[in-house]
């Protein structure tokens, strides 16, 4: 649904992951095996997957000032408490967050993909979309950083059609 860039840097693995369900059809990519396969999962690790799913959806919905219904943007915070994560510090003095495992299973690579993104401001930018019968994640790329909807043509047309018949009692 999404006509957006994808979002920059680690922040497009989260924003994929958000967007394996669509809410208004109800279809899930994690059902699938090549939709498994984009993130490294075997079908034991889909249950955990979908909750972190749910959880990042939570947050990215928090960004946008709205809340996920049965559920909390600080469940991601005791998702993410189990994902080892290490400083790598390379020659030149760099550091950097990385999974403390190889191969890194998802939590820990959306780990270290936040931690990133905040490190750079960008992490609020992850938002999720107003439209009830969407929710898709997309990147605020707005320069004040309140873009409600993952697409205005779509999501953002049928919001403000439905505000305007409300208005006009029809």
């Amino acid at each position: 649904m999404n006509d957006r860039a994808p979002a920059p840097g680690g922040l497009a693995l989260i924003e994929s992951l958000v967007n394996t369900l669509s809410v208004d059809t109800g279809a899930d990519a994690l059902d699938t095996e090549d939709g498994r396969a984009a993130f490294g999962l075997g079908e034991a690790e889909v249950p955990a997957a979908r909750e972190l799913r749910e959880a990042l959806r939570a947050a990215c919905l928090a960004h946008a000032g709205h809340t996920a219904p049965g559920r909390r943007a600080s469940d991601l915070d005791r998702i993410l408490a189990c994902a080892p994560l290490r400083v790598r510090v390379d020659d030149a003095g760099s550091a950097t967050l990385r999974p403390a495992a190889e191969p890194a299973d998802l939590a820990s690579r959306v780990a270290a993909a936040i931690a990133e993104a905040t490190a750079d401001g960008t992490w609020a930018r992850l938002k999720a979309c107003q439209a009830e019968d969407c929710l898709w994640a997309y990147y605020d790329r707005s320069p004040a950083g309140r873009s409600r909807w993952c697409s205005m043509a779509v999501c953002g047309s049928r919001a403000k059609m439905r505000a305007y018949r409300s208005r006009r009692g029809g």
